[in-house]
């Protein structure tokens, strides 16, 4: 009876000491969306260069001197504004004695003309021979053309004297100049003297693939893509940050460049602020046009196969993962059109995927965008 006890004892105290298995863990959380038919914007960003809107290199016409130079580098001049001075004397002397020899040659057709006259009036009584008379006919024609050619070297003369004030010829920013009072300048030289620059408006030259807008174009004419008319252009500086004016398309060259296959897309912004310079890298983001009935999947969500495939995680039946190949149009924004491989109403894993298998059960949850981060604050995690 003793003993019973003791065994009935021992195996009371075992079955306390035994601890019960824990339970399962529930499936993971991952952030979906439901995708359905929408509309997207379809934009390309592209390199370009800035290039002035009006650009004029300052030569001189006439040969001489420089005396002066009448502006400041760098700043802004009006069209028609004295730039430089050259030594006038020369030409002012050019002009009296072109004023000179109009005065000599407006003498002789008076006395020309005179004569002829009076050779008329012998020549009707038979006094003169009639050749003497056609003569002097002759005579003061030629006088009234040499009036003619003088007065037409005076303004010649009178044109190189005006030229020896060098004017602007368009409105713009000025820049260095190449050349200092005490230079020998001749008319048509090579080197400019300065160059002036119209930047309240500028120019940005883009270059995209022949092949881009020849697919756009096609989309254009079957109507999958509506042009929506002139496409906007926002620019991306240097820094990274966003110009705040929006451009506009002028046109795209109908020329493709054979070494690069490219073709070259033309785009107006206005400056006032003078930040676009000439020469100027940017990244260009063009708003081609609109494709309806498509479905957008996040680029976030798509990652690649060992092929180099593009697939995504969709939420199955009973909330299992399964992995899906994707064929991918091209991107808009943030998202990837997605032309084959899922369909409306299927859930697309979006965030919290990175360790998950195919098979594996999750609880889906609607994904939500965070918004930026503020400037000196941290990101709020999930």
């Amino acid at each position: 009876m003793r003993r019973s006890l003791s065994l009935a004892l021992l195996l009371a105290l075992g079955a306390c000491g035994k601890k019960e298995a824990p339970p399962a863990p529930p499936p993971p959380q991952v952030g979906v969306i439901t995708l359905a038919s929408d509309s997207a914007v379809l934009t390309s960003e592209l390199p370009g260069r800035i290039t002035a809107f009006e650009t004029s290199e300052v030569r001189p016409q006439v040969n001489g001197l420089i005396e002066a130079r009448l502006f400041r580098e760098g700043q802004e001049v009006r069209a028609g504004q004295p730039l430089y001075r050259i030594d006038p004397s020369p030409y002012r002397a050019q002009v009296a004695s072109a004023r000179a020899a109009l005065a000599r040659a407006e003498a002789a057709i008076a006395s020309s003309a005179a004569l002829s006259r009076r050779y008329g009036e012998l020549v009707k009584i038979n006094a003169i021979a009639r050749q003497e008379f056609e003569n002097s006919q002759t005579s003061a024609a030629q006088a009234r053309a040499d009036v003619g050619a003088q007065r037409a070297a005076l303004q010649t003369a009178q044109i190189d004297l005006a030229r020896t004030t060098i004017k602007a010829p368009i409105t713009g920013r000025i820049g260095r100049s190449d050349f200092t009072p005490g230079a020998l300048v001749t008319a048509g030289q090579t080197n400019p003297l300065t160059t002036i620059q119209r930047i309240d408006t500028v120019y940005v030259d883009l270059t995209q693939s022949s092949a881009d807008l020849l697919r756009l174009r096609q989309q254009i004419l079957q109507g999958s893509v509506s042009s929506g008319g002139t496409a906007r252009v926002k620019l991306k500086l240097e820094d990274g940050s966003t110009y705040p004016m929006e451009g506009e398309l002028q046109f795209a060259d109908v020329t493709v460049d054979p070494a690069t296959g490219s073709q070259t897309i033309r785009a107006t912004f206005p400056n006032p602020r003078r930040l676009l310079l000439p020469g100027m890298y940017v990244r260009a983001e063009i708003v081609q046009g609109t494709q309806a009935q498509v479905l957008l999947v996040p680029q976030m969500a798509v990652s690649r196969d060992e092929k180099g495939n593009p697939t995504i995680m969709v939420v199955g039946r009973d909330n299992k993962v399964e992995v899906r190949q994707i064929t991918t149009a091209r991107t808009a924004g943030e998202n990837w059109i997605v032309s084959d491989g899922v369909k409306p109403g299927e859930k697309v894993i979006v965030e919290g995927g990175m360790m998950l298998r195919p098979g594996a059960v999750v609880t889906p949850t609607p994904y939500t965008k965070q918004p930026p981060a503020t400037p000196g604050q941290p990101a709020t995690a999930k």
